[in-house]
């Protein structure tokens, strides 16, 4: 687990006092985009944290720490555990896990995951708020179906009871001007425009990191996700491990 370095209420404020300047910047109303801390290999605790200065969206990466993270969360504010979003890789095994415990999955990338989830959501539990990650700049190594296939994947999720298709997801690879950086974001907005005129649920883009969150916003990011910037640096060594156990 990283450690969590004193000062977390004000990064957040800072970062929420950024996003604000930025949603007018782009003449966008305030509280526009959803900020989603980005919890992973931190301690609950740490969650808890910034659950006490307000935060109410988390996301989580890694499978095992984010159920754990939930499941403390719902034992200790049943009435109000927050919302959990998981934004990693999602490997066939773990399906069950993820729609089980979250409430959004923003990693969607192929229709056998798709089915898996739609299968797995406990009828109890309100539909799973999923969005389809593209591979918008078509790296080889990264998640994601490619823009053409995107409205497949939508149709076939859209037919299916446990699950709700909200919109777009996607990582952008880093660019070292504005100009880079908005190129994809840009094109990310062209094909949410474009698949929610066929699919009317699609509300959500998420997209923009701390790197990029400027760009996102002024592109039409409905969800942003930071994580360092909330909760400061991360260890990575323990969590991988851990996970991929």
């Amino acid at each position: 687990m990283s450690e969590l370095k004193p000062g977390l209420p004000e990064r957040l404020e800072a970062v929420r006092a950024a996003l604000r300047a930025e949603e007018a910047r782009a003449g966008r109303p305030a509280g526009d985009v959803r900020l989603i801390a980005v919890g992973k290999t931190f301690p609950v605790s740490a969650c808890e944290l910034a659950y006490q200065c307000g935060q109410r969206d988390f996301g989580e990466n890694y499978v095992q720490e984010g159920v754990e993270k939930v499941e403390a969360f719902r034992a200790s504010h049943p009435q109000d555990p927050g919302v959990w979003h998981f934004i990693g890789p999602i490997q066939s095994n773990k399906t069950r896990a993820v729609a089980e415990h979250f409430d959004w999955v923003h990693s969607v990338d192929r229709l056998k995951i798709a089915a898996r989830l739609a299968a797995q959501r406990p009828a109890g539990m309100p539909p799973l708020n999923v969005l389809i990650e593209v591979n918008i700049d078509g790296e080889p190594t990264k998640s994601g179906v490619t823009p053409s296939e995107a409205e497949a994947l939508a149709a076939e999720i859209v037919l299916m009871p446990g699950l709700r298709l909200r919109g777009l997801m996607a990582i952008p690879a880093p660019a070292s001007s504005s100009e880079e950086r908005r190129e994809p974001l840009h094109a990310m907005k062209r094909l949410f425009d474009r698949l929610r005129m066929r699919f009317p649920t699609m509300d959500t883009l998420s997209m923009g990191m701390s790197a990029d969150m400027t760009e996102a916003v002024d592109e039409g990011a409905t969800m942003v996700r930071i994580g360092s910037a909330v909760f400061g640096p991360r260890d990575y060594s323990h969590a991988c491990r851990a996970e991929a156990g």
